[in-house]
């Protein structure tokens, strides 16, 4: 079987392991994976990802921003790799500060606040700035990311993550819109809570030193790859902190300083 004919088998796997709620065993494990090198097989793995990114824009949604995923030195070295990664956002993935979230739509999720940002310019150069991205930024906001795995109980490597779309499920946005000169994203402090009881804690400087630096490194890639990232794309940072599973309906809450609270109700 040829690059593509592989991508497009291991993509419909993951296509029906989302549709049925049952989850796979590790892509990784797979035949067309093996003897592949480190940059062969995530090459692979992206197109897995990309296949089912258009599946979906065929059948009707709509592409709404990126989450970087990896983007903690633990979780890297745990991974074996030393970069984050992607995935891509859909319209159908957003929920509002508190509306509930179907928690059987889900198959094994996890939360984790984040600081997302929202684009008010395209970011097409080759090689970004902070400046370029501080430019670019409509504002910031408080956010949860719902983070869920096809893969069986999260044994996941780099290959594996990648091919899932990052890991993603939901998103959650804070609804208290903040410049970014008016709130320190490294130096910002985060609690994620449940049902007041403190699960997660952390700050901006987990998320690769600086939120903007995931930032500019996402606007790399992606100009890289001929699909930048455009004005009102929302942008999820990565994570803050250790992520908290969801093992029952419930509020979970982050509180991130300078930017307030943001809510994800998971319902029955």
């Amino acid at each position: 079987m040829n690059h593509r004919s592989n991508a497009e088998a291991l993509a419909l796997r993951l296509r029906e392991s989302e549709r049925t709620r049952q989850t796979i065993a590790p892509l990784r494990d797979d035949e067309r994976f093996a003897h592949l090198h480190a940059a062969d097989a995530a090459g692979l793995a992206y197109a897995v990802q990309q296949i089912n990114v258009e599946a979906r824009v065929a059948a009707g949604e709509r592409i709404v921003g990126r989450k970087i995923g990896l983007t903690s030195p633990a979780v890297q070295r745990q991974l074996g790799v030393d970069q984050p990664d992607f995935g891509a956002l859909f319209a159908s993935m957003a929920y509002g500060d508190n509306q509930p979230i179907p928690l059987g739509e889900l198959i094994q999720p996890k939360v984790e606040a984040e600081i997302a940002l929202v684009l008010e310019h395209d970011l097409t150069h080759e090689k970004h700035t902070y400046a370029d991205l501080i430019r670019a930024t409509a504002y910031a906001v408080a956010a949860i990311e719902v983070v869920d795995s096809r893969i069986e109980g999260w044994n996941i490597r780099f290959v594996d993550t990648v091919a899932d779309n990052a890991s993603s499920a939901r998103f959650v946005l804070g609804s208290r819109p903040v410049l970014l000169r008016d709130v320190d994203l490294a130096a910002c402090a985060m609690t994620l809570s449940n049902d007041a009881e403190t699960l997660s804690r952390g700050n901006g400087a987990a998320c690769l030193g600086n939120p903007l630096n995931a930032a500019v490194w996402l606007a790399d890639r992606l100009q890289q790859l001929g699909t930048p990232l455009r004005a009102g794309d929302v942008l999820m940072t990565g994570a803050l902190g250790p992520m908290v599973a969801v093992t029952r309906p419930g509020t979970f809450s982050a509180q991130i300083e300078g930017l307030g609270s943001v809510r994800a109700i998971f319902s029955a």
